[in-house]
């Protein structure tokens, strides 16, 4: 991970650690970033480590130190919520991480925003999923008049479903 996505947090990285991705999702390699430099920052002892394992943490960091949605985060979410964790993850895949039932799911702009989290400076925001819409309800096929049924079937709903 280069070193200017935590400088760009104003986080100091002497180094630059070499961390060796096996590409386990090739087309989604940029879910560990936020982990990643969380790992580092807390192993460099300047994020506090221990609410790390309260949380799972998913995003993509761009060189600005900004979170970058994700794929999959129904998925991780739900693993998550399983585990009986929150969810730290960029704020464009919080809707669709809400629709897991009972889960903890903490949206976040930035790399900065984390950390002030996970430091108690400042809290993330817990999002809770919209209720869901009432379902358009539609006229079936079998209610239109004038319609001959035969054994108990209908063939002209077919024929009209089928055109």
């Amino acid at each position: 991970m280069p070193r200017c996505r935590m400088r760009a947090s104003n986080f100091p990285c002497a180094a630059s650690p070499s961390i060796w991705r096996r590409p386990t999702c090739p087309r989604n390699p940029g879910r560990f970033d936020l982990p990643i430099a969380l790992g580092i920052l807390a192993a460099s002892g300047q994020i506090p480590s221990d609410k790390l394992g309260d949380f799972e943490f998913a995003g993509e960091l761009a060189l600005t130190g900004d979170l970058r949605p994700v794929r999959g985060a129904l998925a991780m979410t739900l693993a998550a919520s399983r585990d009986r964790r929150g969810f730290v993850l960029p704020q464009d895949n919080a809707p669709e991480a809400a629709l897991v039932e009972d889960a903890v799911v903490y949206p976040a702009r930035s790399l900065l925003q984390v950390c002030a989290h996970l430091a108690g400076r400042d809290s993330l925001t817990r999002h809770t999923a919209k209720p869901a819409t009432a379902v358009d309800v539609y006229p079936d096929m079998l209610d239109v008049k004038g319609q001959a049924h035969t054994n108990g079937h209908s063939r002209s709903p077919r024929r009209v479903a089928i055109a």
